[in-house]
């Protein structure tokens, strides 16, 4: 269950490669990467500022991880969460999630995001041009995270 909260870019091909490794039980892997797009709410974004709290984010990263653990039966997950200056188009996160079934881990893979977007600790800024702007959390996220209660 690899958690990393990091400044450099991934290889999202050499990260699932990595992932499925030595273990042939493995049937399916379902992987979602996050960019960061250009346009939000109506306004071009130049850049997007991602902080973290160094330590609390990856606990919770890893206990939602293990919350898809217990709902499925999986045999593995990667989590790879960018923070720092990114620019659109940069890749933000990449969640992948193995199981022997592709059901499995469609919905483990699904489940996973949506914890993430409302229950990790992150701060998303983005620089417009009529400047910076706190990102605040969607309506539609928490819509998202209702269908897992």
């Amino acid at each position: 269950m690899p958690i990393f909260v990091q400044t450099d870019d991934f290889d999202a091909s050499t990260e699932l490669a990595k992932l499925r490794s030595g273990n042939p039980a493995i049937g399916a892997i379902v992987s979602f990467v996050g960019l960061v797009r250009d346009l939000n709410d109506g306004l071009d974004i130049h850049a997007m500022e991602l902080e973290h709290y160094p330590g609390m984010t990856e606990k919770a990263l890893e206990q939602i991880v293990q919350q898809a653990h217990a709902r499925w039966h999986l045999l593995d997950a990667l989590v790879i969460h960018r923070v720092g200056s990114l620019k659109p188009l940069d890749q933000i996160v990449l969640v992948a999630v193995a199981s022997a079934h592709r059901g499995e881990a469609f919905a483990a893979c699904e489940f996973v995001m949506d914890y993430l977007k409302t229950q990790a600790p992150f701060w998303k800024k983005e620089q417009t041009p009529q400047g910076a702007r706190w990102v605040d959390a969607r309506e539609t996220d928490d819509k998202a995270l209702d269908k897992w209660k």
